[in-house]
C-alpha cells in the first residue's frame, strides 16, 4: 500500500473522454490520447490493500488487483505488467471493454467510488506494449501432441496461448476472413481499435499458434475428421445465435439483427466496404434491447449521421445507487449507467422523447408497421410494468427507417452441422454440455466460452479459455500444469 491516505485524500479520475462532437466524426476510440498517464499512479493510491481483497473474487481472472495497483503507485510498470499478465493474457481488451465488476466488488465502493481498477489495468497494458514488456513467450519444447480451436473470440485465444505456451501444436479455426471473432466483427472500432487485437495476435503468431480462417467446421472441413486429426479438439464458437422478436411485422425490410449490422460498419473500418449497405445514414433508427450490444449500435449509427436513434429497453429506469437490499455489496448492481454512447446520444439529442439519452426505459415493442413497398416505417410500442405487463393508454408510435434487434443470444450456432456431426449432447439452455473438466461426452472435445456458458462477460470468455487449457493440458500430460481460474459451474457473485 503505497499512500495509506491515497483513498481518503484523492478523488476518484477516470480516463477523460474525447468532446462528443469531435468522437462522432471519427471510428477512433473515445478516450483523450495520452490523458491516462498523467493522472493514474495516484489514482493507483487510492487502492486500499484490503486484507480481503474483494475485487478478486469479483472478477472472474483472480486478478491481482492491490498488487498491481501498488506496483503502478511506485511507477514499476515491468512489475505490474508481469502481475497483471499473470492471471490476463489480454488486459488491452479487457480493460476497454469489461464492465468492470471488479470496480462493483471494491472495498471503498462500500460508501465511496471504487478504485477506478479498470484505468489502472489498460494503463499497465499499454505501457507495457510501449516499453516491450511483452515478448512473444514461445515453448522450451514441443510436447508434440496437437489441439484445435475452434473459435477465434476471447475464449478461443486465452486456450491457444495457453496451450501453445506449454508446448501443444495449437491450429485456431475461423469461419470469419479474420480472426477475432466478436472482437473483430461485433465490438466497434470506437471502442476498441482493432491494431490492439492484430498485435496480440501477431504476438500469438511468433510464439507458434496457427489460424485457419475461412474455415466452418462442420462445412468446409468434417467435424469428426478434425477430431480424427487431433489429440484434442476445444469448441469456443461463442453463443451466436441471436433471439428473435416475434411481432408482426418482423418480416418487413429494414428489421434487422444487431449483428447484421456491426460487423458490415467494422468492415467498412477495416477498409473491405466503402459504405455499409445496412448504413443508418439518415435513417430513423429504433433499437429494440437495451444492454451493451444495443449501446454499440447507438454509437454506430450516430457515426453513420443517422435521422434520429432511440434504444428502447423493456426494464425501467435504474435508479442511480445501488438497492442495497436486492443487490448488496459487492454484487454487480443494476444502476443506471452512461456509457460514452449514449453520452453522445445525449449530447446529440438523437431521441427527443427518449426517458433519458437515447434510451426509452419499460418499453415492450407490439409491432411494426411498413410502407406499400414493405419497408419498415413504424414501431409500435407500449409501457409495461416490472411484471412486464402492458400499462393501458400508455401506446405510442415511432417513426422507424432501420429497426435493429439486439436482444441477445440463446446458444451456439447448429447451421455450420458442427453440434450435430460430433453428436454432442445440449443442456435445457442449448448450451454444450460439459462435466466439471469441461469435457462433453465425446471424448478428447471440450467446450468452453459462451457456447457452453451462455452469454456473458469479456472477464468471463478469457477465465474459461484459460481454465478449459489447463483441463485439455491434464488430459494430455497427466498433470496439472496450467492455472485454471474457474469451473464450469461456477457463476457471478449474487445476493
Amino acid at each position: 500500500m503505497a499512500d495509506p491516505k491515497g483513498f481518503m485524500n484523492t478523488p476518484r479520475e477516470e480516463w477523460p473522454r474525447r468532446p462528443v462532437e469531435e468522437r462522432v466524426r471519427d471510428w477512433n476510440e473515445v478516450y483523450v490520447p495520452g490523458a491516462l498517464l498523467p493522472i493514474i499512479s495516484k489514482q493507483a493510491d487510492r487502492c486500499m490493500d484490503c486484507g480481503i481483497p474483494f475485487c478478486h473474487d469479483a472478477c472472474p481472472l483472480g486478478n491481482l488487483i492491490p498488487e498491481w495497483n501498488d506496483l503502478v503507485s511506485r511507477e514499476d510498470w515491468r512489475a505490474a505488467s508481469d502481475r497483471l499478465h499473470a492471471t490476463n493474457n489480454f488486459p488491452e481488451f479487457t480493460g476497454r471493454l469489461c464492465p468492470a465488476p471488479c470496480e462493483a466488488g471494491c472495498v471503498l465502493a462500500i460508501n465511496q467510488p471504487a478504485v477506478t481498477i479498470k484505468n489502472v489495468e489498460v494503463a499497465i497494458a499499454d505501457r507495457a506494449w510501449e516499453e516491450g514488456f511483452v515478448p512473444p513467450r514461445p515453448p522450451d519444447r514441443l510436447t508434440g501432441r496437437t489441439v484445435a480451436v475452434i473459435g477465434s473470440g476471447p475464449t478461443g485465444l486465452a486456450a491457444a496461448q495457453q496451450l501453445t505456451r506449454t508446448g501443444h501444436t495449437v491450429v485456431v479455426f475461423e469461419r470469419a476472413d479474420r480472426i477475432g471473432g466478436l472482437l473483430r466483427y461485433g465490438i466497434p472500432a470506437f471502442k476498441m481499435e482493432k491494431r490492439h487485437l492484430d498485435r496480440r495476435l501477431e504476438q500469438m503468431r511468433a510464439e507458434g499458434t496457427k489460424f485457419r480462417t475461412s474455415t466452418a467446421v462442420g462445412r468446409d472441413i468434417g467435424a469428426a475428421e478434425l477430431r480424427a486429426r487431433y489429440d484434442a479438439v476445444v469448441i469456443a464458437t461463442g453463443a451466436t445465435a441471436w433471439r428473435e422478436l416475434d411481432v408482426p411485422g418482423r418480416e418487413l425490410d429494414g428489421v434487422h439483427q444487431a449483428m447484421e449490422y456491426l460487423p458490415l460498419a467494422d468492415r467498412v473500418c477495416e477498409g473491405d466496404l466503402e459504405v455499409s449497405p445496412l448504413s443508418a445514414a439518415g435513417k430513423h433508427v429504433v433499437i429494440v434491447g437495451g444492454g451493451d450490444t444495443g449501446a454499440d449500435c447507438l454509437g454506430t449509427a450516430v457515426r453513420e449521421g443517422a435521422a434520429s436513434v432511440t434504444q428502447l429497453d423493456i426494464y425501467p429506469l435504474p435508479e442511480a445507487e445501488r438497492d442495497e437490499d436486492a443487490e448488496p455489496w459487492p454484487t454487480y448492481p443494476k444502476i443506471y449507467r452512461l456509457s460514452a454512447a449514449h453520452e453522445e446520444a445525449r449530447d446529440l439529442r438523437t431521441a427527443p422523447a427518449a426517458d433519458a439519452d437515447a434510451r426509452l426505459f419499460a418499453a415492450s415493442t407490439l409491432r411494426f408497421t411498413g410502407d406499400p413497398d414493405g419497408h419498415v416505417r413504424s414501431l409500435h410500442l407500449v409501457e409495461v410494468d416490472a411484471q412486464r405487463r402492458q400499462v393501458p393508454g400508455t401506446g405510442r408510435t415511432l417513426p422507424a427507417d432501420l429497426v435493429l434487434l439486439a436482444l441477445g443470444f440463446s446458444g451456439p450456432d447448429r447451421a455450420d452441422g458442427l453440434i450435430d456431426q460430433l453428436g454432442l449432447a445440449l443442456d435445457r439452455r442449448g448450451l454444450i454440455a460439459r462435466d466439471a473438466d469441461f469435457a462433453t461426452g465425446v471424448p478428447g472435445v471440450y467446450a468452453a466460452g459462451d457456447a457452453a456458458r451462455g452469454q456473458s462477460l469479456i472477464v468471463w470468455a478469457i477465465a474459461e479459455g484459460r481454465a478449459v487449457a489447463a483441463a485439455v493440458d491434464r488430459h494430455l500430460m497427466g498433470a496439472m500444469r496450467l492455472p485454471a481460474p474457474i469451473g464450469p459451474y461456477d457463476r457471478p457473485m449474487t445476493a
